[in-house]
């Protein structure tokens, strides 16, 4: 595991008020995502996950742990799943309860939530557990608490990659960390299938995925290439589908499932 860090400037001093200030932030700059509901099943996360929806039970409870701007929330409510989405940001939360009234959206931590234990067929979360510096393991163990035996649990986090390792490998230690602070964790596959083991999960599958936006940023990070260039956007086409997963995928989806006992 390996961390990223980010400018600390003008970001509150506590963790959970940074990253509720940031991601509220976030929400609010790309908030026309939002219409992206109709494309949720185009996404690589969804396509993975689509098989064990389609062995659910129609009605399966499901969770989005930081669901940000709730589209995956919606899209499953619409087909028939009682879905439930808890995001840090209240701000983004009430947003979403006006605009959708009738879906479960809930203001909260995913470390320690107020819901049942064993409640829940399928807990999902992309780009979440990775942003809490003592690492993913209370998100991974309340993910546990919260799903039925036999639920499955669905995440993604950044991919520590072959091109990751190699910059980290000749980068220069820094002197210091003032004016810095902890942003994400990465992993490799080896490291994230230990941190759900280690909670009791049984991994099923470890995925590299969104090719394109790692090749779109090796473009950018590792020869200055704009990502808003028209031939950079070409390249990136061009080199998707031939640069292998290993070197350049951005993230990495777990698939895991809570064992049944007895």
């Amino acid at each position: 595991m390996r961390k990223d860090y980010i400018a600390s400037a003008g970001t509150p001093a506590d963790e959970t008020d940074f990253v509720e200030d940031y991601w509220t932030k976030v929400w609010e700059r790309i908030s026309e995502r939002a219409k992206r509901v109709d494309a949720v099943e185009t996404t690589e996360e969804y396509q993975i996950m689509a098989p064990y929806l389609k062995a659910s039970p129609a009605d399966a409870r499901m969770l989005d742990g930081g669901c940000g701007l709730g589209e995956f929330v919606v899209h499953l409510h619409r087909k028939g799943y009682r879905a439930v989405g808890v995001d840090l940001s209240r701000k983004t939360v009430d947003l979403l309860e006006k605009k959708h009234p009738g879906i479960a959206f809930e203001a909260g931590d995913i470390r320690q939530t107020a819901f049942e234990t064993d409640s829940f067929d399928v807990y999902f979360s992309w780009g979440v557990f990775e942003h809490f510096e003592a690492g993913p393991g209370d998100c991974i163990a309340e993910g546990y608490r919260v799903l039925k035996p036999g639920g499955r649990l669905f995440i993604t986090v950044p991919f520590d990659n072959l091109r990751q390792a190699l910059r980290g490998a000749f980068e220069r230690p820094a002197q210091s960390l003032s004016g810095r602070r902890f942003y994400q964790w990465r992993f490799t596959k080896a490291e994230l299938a230990r941190e759900l083991a280690l909670r009791g999960f049984e991994v099923e599958k470890l995925v590299p995925i969104s090719k394109a936006e790692g090749v779109s940023r090796m473009l950018h990070h590792d020869f200055g290439l704009n990502r808003d260039w028209t031939a950079t956007k070409a390249l990136r086409r061009v080199l998707t589908p031939v640069v292998p997963s290993a070197w350049a995928a951005h993230m990495l989806m777990a698939v895991a499932r809570k064992p049944v006992v007895g």
